[in-house]
């Protein structure tokens, strides 16, 4: 999939067009082949080959995707984002300690058979795996407060999300 990579800059888009092209990138990632991605399996223990992690807000969702070549981007549902950040190694060094940890927590997921988004206050953390989709969803104050047994998967994507915001805010020069 790595095509996003190397961009590493913001999206934004005319007024109203911002939930299409969400919902476009966000259906292409959950249905995509990895196969078809140039995604292989490395070993019989290691079957996440990306993931979601979704968390819900009043005014829309923020969708954390992170793929096991380096691909890792933030969507906004209200329009904009960060894609391409896995071109920075900060972003690609964080985003594979996600997934590695993700994969430790597998047992914890469930089969994901639906493609819903999560409530205000909830988060989704979807696991993109060589033998289908799992899930598990709790509360954004529970896995922050370390009071679910996901908040280290929690936790290492939103260093994701930081190493993000810090190349983004390098790159519109709010930070030095």
């Amino acid at each position: 999939m790595n095509s996003e990579q190397g961009r590493g800059g913001r999206t934004e888009g005319p007024a109203g067009a911002g939930e299409q092209v969400y919902q476009g990138l966000r259906a292409q990632i959950l249905r995509l082949d990895p196969a078809t991605a140039g995604l292989r399996q490395g070993s019989v223990d290691r079957v996440v080959w990306g993931s979601l992690m979704e968390t819900g807000y009043p005014r829309g969702t923020a969708t954390l995707v992170a793929l096991a070549d380096g691909t890792t981007s933030l969507y906004l549902s209200g329009g904009g984002g960060i894609i391409g950040g896995g071109s920075h190694e900060a972003v690609a060094t964080a985003a594979k300690k996600y997934l590695a940890e993700l994969e430790m927590h597998l047992p914890m997921l469930a089969a994901d058979p639906a493609d819903n988004l999560p409530a205000p206050g909830q988060v989704i953390i979807r696991a993109l795996t060589f033998t289908g989709r799992m899930s598990a969803q709790a509360s954004e104050q529970d896995l922050g407060q370390r009071r679910h047994r996901l908040w280290p998967v929690f936790h290492a994507a939103h260093r994701v999300i930081t190493e993000l915001r810090l190349i983004d805010e390098t790159r519109q020069g709010k930070r030095p």
